[in-house]
C-alpha cells in the first residue's frame, strides 16, 4: 500500500471513529477532540520523511542528498528503529490517554 493508499484509508477510519464518538458521546466538542487527536496522530505517522529520519541519529541535523528514484518512493514502509518507536509510543500513548479521559468523562 502506497502513501496515498494509506492516507486515504487512515482518514476514512478517522471520520468512521468521529461519527462513532459522536453517536455515543452526543457531543460535538468530543467529537472535534477526536478529529484533531486523529489528523496529528496520521500526520506523525505518514508525513515524515522516514528516509531522512531513517539515519543514524547523529546524521539528523546535516542535510541529506538526493538520491529517490520513483521505484523508491513505492516501496514505502515504516522500518523499526528501537529509539523511534519508543519516543512515538510515549508520545502517542500520552496522547491516546489523555484523549480516552477527555471522551470518557
Amino acid at each position: 500500500m502506497g502513501r496515498d493508499a494509506a492516507l486515504q484509508t487512515s482518514l476514512v477510519a478517522l471520520a468512521a471513529a468521529v461519527v462513532v464518538v459522536g453517536i455515543w458521546t452526543m457531543s460535538f466538542k468530543k467529537m472535534m477532540a477526536t478529529y484533531f487527536f486523529g489528523l496529528f496522530g496520521i500526520a506523525g505517522i505518514l508525513l515524515p520523511d522516514w528516509e531522512f529520519f531513517d539515519r543514524d541519529f547523529s546524521q539528523w541535523l546535516t542535510p541529506m542528498q538526493t538520491r529517490r528514484s520513483v521505484a523508491d518512493s513505492d516501496a514505502w514502509r515504516f522500518k523499526f528503529y528501537p529509539l523511534r518507536v519508543a519516543v512515538l509510543t510515549t508520545i502517542y500513548g500520552f496522547g491516546l490517554y489523555k484523549w480516552w479521559m477527555y471522551i470518557s468523562s
